[in-house]
């Protein structure tokens, strides 16, 4: 008897030893589909930093978003959820320096951009000062951007006009400007509606949110850029009252899972469904066009004042050489590419 009443109260102290091991959980929300990349990525980070703190720390993965997507950031800074992701230019005005990572001929993968954009934006703590509110995760990018429609090929500039397009908003709703397109600025889970109803023509996009937002089968006409049209930045970020919650041992887990490793994270999810995207664009008949040197030349004769325009407007934003900036980013994209 005595022995069993042993026996009974070690389970006992096990059991409570297993339910006081787990104890932080970050609530954690995701604006796109839970198939897509990003969301995919998300759950890996959080499953990444569970095994790392001994089921210490755990994600509540949200069914749905809390916010509406370009309510994300405050959402995270307010408190109202613990972890997420948002795209810069889902505030415009919010964010300059971060436009960065948004220029045309960038690179032609997500993940060397990704790191490059990361290890750039972390050398220098305005970036970080643009972040107000929140604790930075890493910095990331998408895929380069295509120019996708329903209507036509687009082989030259001058096609752009006269089509109306979706973009996201941020340094592609600048260069869409210089190239006389007419644009609306909305998020990207918004395309199916806008596109299936013909209220638009064509969107922005990098090759993987034709199969995530469902309009794999809308889309006839693409037209790719060596580097991407454009690109978009994004930042993967943390409540920081809930971060200052942890442990000394538990925010180093936060922080080795953070900078470099979130932006090949993400950057890698974002190429693995890049590529299955392009594979189904070819099954559907999409009309691919890649740009030829005379249209290439076409959007950077326009969009060269851009730069000028940005690394003015960075310098008023406390950046002391944002041109510097700007080629140590380009050489770093181009070193880790080499290195793929």
């Amino acid at each position: 008897m005595k022995k069993t009443l042993i026996s009974l109260a070690a389970v006992a102290l096990t059991s409570l030893s297993g339910l006081t091991q787990a104890q932080t959980v970050l609530t954690v929300s995701s604006w796109v589909p839970p198939t897509h990349g990003l969301t995919v990525a998300q759950k890996e980070w959080c499953d990444a930093l569970t095994a790392k703190t001994a089921n210490r720390v755990r994600c509540n993965i949200l069914p749905r978003a809390v916010t509406p997507a370009p309510g994300t950031f405050d959402a995270v800074k307010n408190g109202l959820v613990d972890v997420s992701f948002t795209v810069h230019g889902y505030t415009p005005g919010r964010f300059v320096l971060t436009q960065m990572a948004e220029f045309p001929f960038l690179g032609d993968r997500a993940e060397p951009l990704s790191v490059a954009f990361n290890r750039i934006a972390s050398k220098h703590p305005e970036f970080t000062a643009e972040h107000q509110g929140v604790k930075v995760l890493g910095y990331f990018t998408h895929g380069p951007g295509i120019v996708f429609n329903t209507k036509k090929p687009i082989e030259k500039v001058e096609d752009l006009s006269g089509l109306k397009f979706r973009v996201g908003g941020g340094m592609v709703n600048e260069i869409s400007k210089t190239l006389d397109m007419n644009v609306t600025l909305k998020p990207a889970p918004d395309s199916y509606e806008l596109l299936s109803s013909g209220v638009m023509d064509g969107t922005l996009f990098p090759a993987e949110s034709t199969d995530s937002f469902k309009i794999d089968k809308i889309i006839k006409h693409a037209t790719t850029f060596p580097g991407g049209l454009y690109n978009t930045s994004f930042v993967f970020m943390m409540n920081p009252a809930k971060y200052n919650s942890l442990s000394a041992e538990d925010k180093k887990a936060v922080d080795e899972l953070s900078g470099d490793a979130v932006a090949s994270r993400f950057g890698k999810s974002w190429d693995r469904v890049d590529d299955l995207a392009l594979a189904n664009m070819q099954k559907n008949g999409v009309k691919v066009i890649k740009a030829n040197n005379s249209f290439i030349s076409g959007v950077t004769v326009r969009v060269s004042k851009l730069e000028r325009d940005w690394a003015q407007a960075a310098k008023a934003k406390g950046l002391k050489d944002p041109s510097g900036a700007l080629s140590d980013f380009r050489a770093e994209i181009a070193k880790l590419q080499k290195q793929k």
